[in-house]
């Protein structure tokens, strides 16, 4: 830690899912997004667990999915219900 008073930045990525045991954490990615969504329209943002998805997601997902992912909820054409 330097000398300025600054606090140590932890690096953390996504837990073990056992849904998604394999290497390829596609389908993990885009699951923890509408986990997340979902999580959020049922609780609000502030609801702590939810942003355990959050977290997943964003360690998981590519950011130009997620930046897709967000425009199509936003034009109303994501592919999946984000209704909880």
């Amino acid at each position: 830690m330097s000398s300025q008073g600054s606090t140590p930045f932890v690096l953390q990525t996504a837990g073990f899912d056992a849904r998604f045991p394999n290497q390829n954490q596609t389908k993990h990615c885009y699951q923890n997004y509408i986990d997340y969504y979902k999580c959020v329209n049922a609780k609000g943002e502030d609801f702590a667990p939810c942003k355990q998805f959050f977290r997943a997601y964003n360690s998981l997902c590519p950011n130009e999915w997620i930046t897709r992912f967000d425009e199509q909820r936003e034009n109303g054409t994501f592919p999946s219900s984000l209704e909880p």
